[in-house]
């Protein structure tokens, strides 16, 4: 005869069958989620790359506009991608999606260097030698004119660097200067028409890179950039002068204005463009990509000198350059004084002008250099100057404006991600 009590023990066993059964089916549910989530993301990451593949290996003016495809043709495995021009570099986007289901990357791309055109120093042959003094290195190979590269005695100083003034190869220079991507200069020009809306009183702004830009307009009124930050994919225009106060921050901001003022001890990463000048204070420190331009079209209508300055113990990482389309009498000219440090290329259109103590870990393309003491201007003298090319860190990428980008495109900067 069965207790009453076994039937209560079944039960209880029954339960506990029930409870493991239905966990094991909830565990193989959520496994076989699980799994198909991973799948789903790992074909989007898949579908991703490919798109980034894509915009790596296609011409710059490819994907201008938006566009979505199918990779496989079957109506799945769908991206769409875009590049355009950001300032002298370009901006890439690209979505993969699946139904509802999305990833998607923006980024910067810029050019591998051309070994054949890179140079520690590039200047143009106008039947004048090079001379240095002083405690001037240059490390890296070189075109200089025929007339060659001496040591020379200047200032009180004589030259104290190394017997063969060169450390590298030397070439023979143009008479004129590889010229500038005429049609990123146009693009870059059309930027100082835009039209957009004034600033409203705010301290911070951080726009996507997948929304249409936003852009912001001074037009003739003289403002101060300051207790502000700026991010992302913003232009900042001004037809008059554009002052940027160290309170600014500014994160791959493209900035356009007829004059430039850049105040003391500023820290930032951007792209300014001006049609007059562009001066910076001592101590200011520019992040990799950043960029200084002169980009002058049209000739002004009061004649001034298209001018970049730098102030004292500066550090600047990217591209200096000057673009003057009609030459003046007053001609382009990029200053560097005391202790600053270049960490990229600089091309000047005519004149680059140096102080003691200047650090170059690069390139430099320019027609003459000029040394000024408190009596007497130098043309094509070095004096206490360093160029270092192998100080240049070898995953630098050159933007497609200069002449030693080669067709080979990189990721520069990854700017969002999901």
């Amino acid at each position: 005869m069965i207790r009453a009590s076994a039937l209560y023990l079944v039960i209880v066993i029954a339960l506990v069958i029930g409870v493991l059964c239905s966990s094991l089916i909830v565990v193989a549910y959520f496994y076989r989620s699980e799994y198909h989530r991973k799948f789903r993301y790992d074909q989007l990451q898949n579908n991703l790359n490919s798109g980034i593949n894509i915009l790596l290996a296609s011409p710059d003016s490819t994907y201008a506009r938006q566009v979505t495809f199918s990779l496989f043709g079957k109506g799945a495995d769908s991206i769409t991608i875009q590049k355009s021009a950001w300032g002298i570099y370009n901006v890439c986007k690209v979505q993969s999606f699946i139904q509802t289901d999305t990833l998607f990357k923006t980024f910067l791309t810029a050019n591998l260097v051309d070994s054949t055109k890179w140079a520690v120093m590039y200047l143009a042959d106008e039947d004048r030698p090079v001379s240095v003094s002083g405690k001037t290195a240059i490390k890296g190979n070189v075109f200089i004119p025929k007339a060659g590269i001496q040591s020379a005695y200047i200032d009180n100083k004589a030259y104290e660097g190394d017997k063969r003034i060169v450390i590298g190869k030397k070439h023979t220079s143009e008479k004129k200067l590889p010229a500038l991507d005429s049609s990123l200069l146009n693009l870059l020009d059309k930027n100082f028409a835009l039209k957009g809306a004034n600033m409203a009183n705010k301290d911070f702004v951080c726009w996507s890179f997948l929304k249409n830009t936003k852009c912001f307009d001074f037009k003739n009124e003289e403002r101060t950039l300051e207790h502000i930050k700026l991010e992302g994919n913003i232009i900042v225009h001004s037809d008059t002068t554009l002052i940027i106060d160290n309170t600014a921050t500014l994160n791959n901001v493209l900035v356009f204005a007829k004059t430039i003022i850049v105040k003391e001890g500023f820290n930032g990463k951007c792209q300014l463009f001006a049609t007059d000048s562009i001066s910076v204070g001592k101590n200011c420190h520019f992040s990799y990509p950043s960029c200084l331009g002169i980009i002058r079209s049209k000739a002004p209508r009061i004649v001034s000198q298209a001018r970049i300055s730098l102030g004292e113990n500066s550090a600047f990482n990217g591209l200096l350059f000057t673009y003057e389309k009609t030459p003046n009498d007053l001609k382009p000219m990029i200053s560097l004084n005391k202790k600053d440090t270049i960490r990229g290329q600089i091309y000047s259109q005519d004149v680059l002008a140096l102080k003691d103590q200047v650090v170059i870990d690069g390139s430099v393309f320019t027609k003459r250099f000029i040394y000024r003491n408190s009596f007497t201007l130098y043309e094509n003298y070095l004096i206490n100057i360093t160029f270092n090319t192998n100080e240049l860190s070898p995953y630098y990428l050159a933007s497609p404006i200069t002449p030693v980008a080669s067709k080979k495109k990189r990721i520069l900067q990854w700017l969002e991600a999901n």
